[in-house]
């Protein structure tokens, strides 16, 4: 079977590196399907559980909190701005974000019209990098 080399790179360290059958990420152009031989590419990324799918039909799904991919058709790089395999996620801490975000989005809905923006987006951007660590690991949450 046909594989591609991924590698997931955080400003801290290699987070992945290994030939895969396919990636499934949500770029912000919307989901995209990865298969070996790709067109060249380049997109941003949004925070989710990106999916990678092995030769032997096993299925990974690793967090990223935004960033590119670059995609030739031997290699996929991931340039994220923060990455996490399951087994390095704390599920309480991402529940304790998840509540968080919720909480401060719920204020700002509740609050003067003059509510600052910034705010809002910074709390909905921590919704999706909670979100997306959760998926990661499977965990069941309200939402």
């Amino acid at each position: 079977m046909a594989s591609i080399k991924l590698e997931i790179v955080s400003p801290d360290k290699v987070v992945y590196t290994e030939d895969i059958a396919m990636l499934i990420v949500r770029s912000t152009g919307g989901e995209l399907g990865i298969l070996p031989h790709h067109a060249p590419l380049v997109t941003g990324l949004v925070p989710h559980a990106m999916r990678v799918k092995l030769g032997d039909g096993d299925e990974q799904l690793i967090a990223v909190a935004g960033g590119f991919m670059e995609v030739t058709p031997e290699k996929i790089t991931v340039l994220a701005s923060a990455a996490e395999q399951p087994i390095d996620i704390d599920i309480n801490r991402a529940k304790q974000a998840y509540a968080r975000a919720k909480e401060r989005i719920a204020k700002f809905h509740q609050g003067p019209p003059d509510s600052d923006d910034i705010d809002f987006k910074r709390a909905e951007l921590a919704l999706h990098r909670a979100i997306a660590r959760l998926r990661a690991t499977k965990t069941e949450f309200e939402g």
